[in-house]
């Protein structure tokens, strides 16, 4: 059995500019400053009896032919590693797994590519695993999303992530001691909104409308270095003031962003004490990422409707690894 555990992100600036729309007919490309979160997708993949293949996840596939798998992600990740039979997947997420904008799609694709690959007898770079991971979601699958999931997922740790028009990815990790990264978990949190939803109609639109958005996304990008510096020189405050900042810019570049439900929400924990926040991924639901002084986080956790979970932002170091491998293939 093989078993592999994987991160989910937490992007603090530039998302947007990670889509293709944007980055390819951008001069300086895309640049997202992200934090990969302790929160985590498991696979396992375990030798069967015979040569069906099972796939357990929210339902159970069972199938004698990888094609005939519906879980599209399993299905082309078998494929790219070249394990198509006589094994058996189940998946497990720390979260919930989709429609909560920390990018489990994402995750779940590397953590079986890097399950498989391992199966298989292959050591994948987090590089390559980012790169297929890339491959199976938007080049293959044609999914209208961006390519910062992916490699937040493979790298962990804190990063800022530029993105050349020839599709050239530049990781740039960010200069924090473990004592700098240790105190984010006092200064920022998420909080769920309760709402999940179906993140690729509004990528869609957005990717359609990033000629007509170009002026926004451009400041989304330099929001993103400037976020980098705050966070490196510890200016927590200024962060909070650019979550804010990128917020109103993000919920305001198609519809369906944002909703009554989610400004109310986000108006209440403002009004708490959060200095800024954001709402993460496509937007429409999932959750927010907020800065808050010293102490005002209890304040909101008490306040707060149970539903609206707060999770602190503790920083996954090590990105997708395998934590189990009993060396069975047979």
């Amino acid at each position: 059995m093989i078993i592999s555990r994987t991160p989910v992100r937490v992007s603090f600036c530039g998302g947007g500019t990670d889509l293709p729309a944007y980055y390819r007919g951008s001069e300086n490309g895309g640049l997202v400053t992200s934090f990969a979160l302790s929160k985590h997708i498991h696979v396992t993949v375990n030798k069967r009896f015979d040569d069906s293949i099972r796939v357990g996840y929210s339902r159970t596939e069972i199938v004698d032919d990888f094609e005939d798998l519906e879980h599209e992600l399993v299905r082309e990740a078998m494929r790219m590693s070249g394990v198509t039979s006589g094994i058996e997947i189940t998946t497990i997420a720390d979260i919930p797994s989709r429609g909560t904008g920390l990018g489990s799609s994402s995750s779940l694709t590397v953590g079986l590519l890097n399950a498989l690959h391992t199966y298989a007898g292959r050591t994948m770079s987090a590089a390559e695993l980012a790169s297929q991971a890339c491959q199976i979601e938007i080049e293959i699958l044609g999914q209208p999303i961006g390519r910062q999931d992916q490699w937040a997922a493979a790298l962990g740790g804190a990063n800022s992530l530029a993105f050349m028009p020839d599709d050239e990815v530049v990781v740039n990790p960010l200069s924090m001691d473990e004592s700098q990264l240790s105190e984010l978990s006092e200064s920022y949190f998420l909080v769920y909104t309760g709402v999940t939803r179906k993140a690729t109609d509004i990528l869609a639109r957005q990717s359609a409308s990033s000629d007509d958005r170009r002026a926004e996304l451009d400041t989304l990008r330099e929001q993103a270095m400037m976020v980098r510096n705050a966070l490196e020189s510890g200016d927590h405050e200024s962060v909070g003031h650019l979550l804010a900042a990128s917020w109103e810019i993000k919920r305001n570049l198609v519809d369906g962003i944002t909703a009554a439900t989610l400004d109310t929400l986000y108006d209440s924990v403002i009004e708490m004490g959060a200095t800024g926040g954001k709402l993460l991924g496509a937007g429409g639901g999932g959750f927010f990422l907020f800065h808050a002084p010293s102490g005002v986080r209890q304040k909101i956790e008490q306040s707060l409707d149970p539903i609206h979970r707060i999770i602190p932002l503790n920083i996954d170091k090590t990105g997708t690894t395998i934590i189990f491998d009993d060396g069975s293939r047979q």
